[in-house]
């Protein structure tokens, strides 16, 4: 499989300011030379624990925030070297699914709308094809149509993201990056988003770069899974395959960390990279986000 997506020598920065005249003191790095490649129909699993990078590799590997150095390279051609008006453009070819289904939807807008508004942007489709399109791709999430003419706050937690992952697959994007699209959700919705997705990508042909704190969800979806620990790729392989055989000291530690479903079984917890990630932040010499 050829790569859709290649990300090379990444980097993000922020600036830590302090004092009354809010001076820069240091520097958080919030990616510290990410390497990753995505490839045609692939999902790739991004796991790592909170702060670790994930969610700022994602949005800035769809330029939603502009890093600070490094390569994306979106089938051949770098994003971050576009004008505003060709990325405008491009944004069609990619698009992502947010983590909070409440904060990412207008409050303001009714469902029909909501999802109707990317192609008010990107396409010359009237106001009635684009209603038709809208109730098209709600029967494809597993909504029915009645439910456009409602406000996302009628809705529950699973409906509002079945409502995000329609609005982003009305362009017809070739990627879908989709930041922990289940970690809000009660246990029997997520796997009926996660079936969803599973659907929507054999179905569609997506490209899925999966990013979750959840490996259940992961081992479910992904072809290969990355991990990432304080801005960094510290393993890539295979999803099965890493998870049965982790190669890292992080991912032996984060897998630890998974609960176990049977009270009467323990598992060894590994603090070592938890002990040494503090003694790095204490010292200030990197940081994440």
């Amino acid at each position: 499989m050829s790569a859709l997506l290649q990300i090379a020598g990444l980097r993000k920065e922020y600036p830590v300011r302090r004092g009354l005249l809010q001076r820069r003191r240091g520097t958080v790095r919030a990616l510290d030379g990410v390497d990753l490649e995505l490839a045609c129909g692939e999902c790739l699993g991004l796991v790592g624990e909170s702060g670790s990078g994930k969610t700022t590799l994602g949005r800035c590997a769809l330029r939603l925030v502009e890093p600070t150095a490094g390569r994306v390279l979106f089938d051949g051609e770098d994003l971050l070297a576009l004008p505003a008006g060709a990325l405008r453009a491009r944004r069609r070819r990619f698009q992502m699914v947010f983590q909070d289904p409440y904060g990412s939807l207008d409050p303001r807008q009714r469902v029909e709308p909501i999802v109707a508004e990317p192609l008010a942007i990107h396409t010359d489709l009237g106001r009635a094809g684009r209603r038709e399109r809208a109730r098209e791709l709600l029967a494809m999430v597993g909504l029915s149509p009645e439910l456009g003419q409602r406000f996302p706050h009628e809705l529950s937690g699973g409906q509002r993201q079945r409502v995000a992952i329609a609005r982003a697959l009305a362009l017809e994007p070739e990627l879908l990056v989709a930041d922990e699209p289940v970690s809000s959700l009660d246990m029997a919705v997520r796997g009926q988003i996660l079936s969803l997705l599973a659907g929507l990508r054999e179905r569609l042909g997506l490209a899925l770069l999966l990013i979750s704190h959840d490996l259940a969800a992961v081992e479910r979806l992904a072809d290969r899974t990355a991990v990432m620990y304080l801005g960094r790729v510290v393993e890539t392989g295979p999803t099965r395959e890493l998870l049965a055989r982790p190669r890292h000291a992080y991912t032996v530690s984060l897998l630890s960390a998974v609960p176990v479903a049977d009270p009467r079984r323990r598992r060894r917890r590994c603090e070592g990279m938890g002990a040494r990630r503090d003694v790095l932040l204490s010292r200030g010499d990197e940081g994440n986000g």
